[in-house]
């Protein structure tokens, strides 16, 4: 590859890094925990925090939308020097997870440690990190160009809500539409394959999680006066997720794979390229389990990807205390929730579930079926699509190689952002999947973002070229 001299952009973000790495530590410190009530005022630190960054770095455009009922979101834009620029609409969050068990930490997870080439701390990768990474693109891009506007026009939306499932993020999207009008979505919160293989996702999977309790009748009764002669609600229950699955692993639900739309060759080949070592992932990301399994027909990194799941989350009911209570238990229930893949829409498949509840529903016992919120649509972009390419050649040109595509098992917002906007929607991020977010010990690579960053301020320079308005 070329050296700096043919990449103003990479020099410009070698000049800005420990400026970067100053900024995200200090923004660690807030702990901005939407989910927690206790830390809402700590969600308007962090929002004001981003705005004054926003301000220094010299976007003219800069708000807090606090107005309610969703927690602080920032936005904020840059007009290009050309009218007829595009548009280019990055979101992001500034919201973090909670950070229990708080024991498993190896140091204060809102004091931020910088070790070797990492910086540790909630919220470094998920998504505060990627957030700075797009500001240090735009000014890499500034400094790069010698220009005082960018070549497209940016505008940043950063809410507070994606670790809550974003309950609020239809509303926002209604209440400020015209403020967030645009051609073109870049998604942050997303990762690369491996350090050494770096991929641009191409999508991510939906998701709706449901309860189902069966109802035996009003109170627990003693197993050898009523046992035998009243049906069991425990039992039911056993039986209906039994029948979850068949013996291939397959989903039972009534024309439940009627919807699911299959990768393309090329997305299979892409796959099936990236360097993956079953069972070390076994290791690292199964949790103890021993083996691997799933659809037959379909590798781990499809199974995870591109193919729906149902999975059992929990059950419960009559008595799980220590000893033995004999009892025929009142009720029993089970938390189950399922990943969604294009084109499978949460609504229909929650149909599904209330059918095949139905169906597996023994006399004398009663079922109910309930849902947390509407759930979460999948949503995937063509590889072939103009600007998913360009931003593919803009990966390529940062880190100095070839890359390959990938799709995100995880589920987020993409897919309402694409439909209420009604614009194509592609991913650019620059973290990985072990950077233990969600769970104790979270870090962030920085050279990574720094070639996130690089990636990004490419970007903007060639959009103008390949994206109509």
């Amino acid at each position: 590859m070329a050296g700096d001299s043919h990449h103003p952009e990479r020099a410009a973000v070698a000049a800005l890094s420990d400026s970067f790495v100053a900024g995200l530590c200090e923004w660690i410190k807030i702990p901005s925990i939407g989910a927690d009530p206790a830390h809402v005022p700590d969600v308007q630190r962090s929002a004001e925090w981003l705005a004054a960054q926003l301000r220094a770095d010299g976007w003219p455009e800069v708000r807090v939308w606090n107005d309610g009922p969703a927690l602080p979101a920032v936005f904020a834009c840059w007009p290009a020097a050309d009218p007829d620029a595009p548009t280019v609409l990055v979101y992001g969050h500034h919201d973090v997870q909670p950070v229990d068990p708080v024991e498993r930490w190896q140091h204060p997870p809102f004091e931020p440690v910088i070790s070797g080439d990492e910086i540790r701390g909630r919220g470094a990768s998920d998504d505060k990190g990627q957030v700075l990474m797009h500001l240090l693109a735009v000014k890499a891009h500034l400094a790069a160009t010698g220009r005082n506007a960018p070549d497209v026009t940016l505008k940043l939306f950063v809410e507070g809500e994606e670790e809550s499932g974003s309950p609020h993020l239809r509303k926002l999207l209604d209440d400020h539409r015209n403020d967030l009008d645009c051609d073109l979505v870049v998604f942050t919160d997303t990762a690369l394959h491996e350090r050494d293989a770096p991929t641009v996702n191409t999508g991510q999977r939906g998701v709706l999680a449901g309860e189902i309790t069966f109802f035996g009748g009003t109170d627990d009764v003693h197993s050898g006066r009523a046992g035998g002669a009243i049906p069991n609600p425990a039992t039911a229950l056993a039986r209906l997720v039994a029948a979850l699955h068949d013996e291939d692993g397959r989903i039972q639900l009534p024309g439940f794979y009627d919807d699911v739309r299959e990768p393309t060759a090329k997305e299979r080949e892409d796959y099936a390229a990236l360097p993956f070592d079953e069972q070390k992932w076994l290791a690292h990301n199964g949790g103890g389990a021993q083996a691997l399994h799933g659809e037959p027909g379909y590798t781990t990194l499809e199974r995870i990807w591109v193919r729906p799941t149902a999975e059992v989350n929990g059950i419960s009911g009559g008595y799980t205390g220590p000893g033995f209570k004999t009892i025929v238990p009142g009720s029993a229930r089970a938390k189950i929730s399922f990943r969604l893949v294009p084109d499978q829409l949460p609504e229909n498949v929650a149909d599904q579930l209330k059918e095949f509840v139905a169906k597996h529903t023994p006399p004398g016992i009663r079922a109910e079926v309930s849902f947390r919120g509407d759930g979460v649509p999948p949503y995937a972009i063509s590889p072939d699509d103009p600007a998913n390419a360009t931003v593919k050649e803009a990966v390529e040109l940062a880190f100095g190689g070839p890359v390959r595509f990938a799709r995100a098992g995880g589920s987020g917002p993409a897919a309402v952002l694409q439909a209420w906007l009604g614009v194509p929607l592609v991913y650019l991020g620059a973290t990985l999947p072990d950077d233990r977010v969600h769970a104790p010990n979270e870090r962030v690579v920085v050279p990574l973002l720094l070639k996130g960053a690089e990636a990004a301020a490419h970007l903007w320079r060639m959009l103008p070229e390949r994206l109509s308005r």
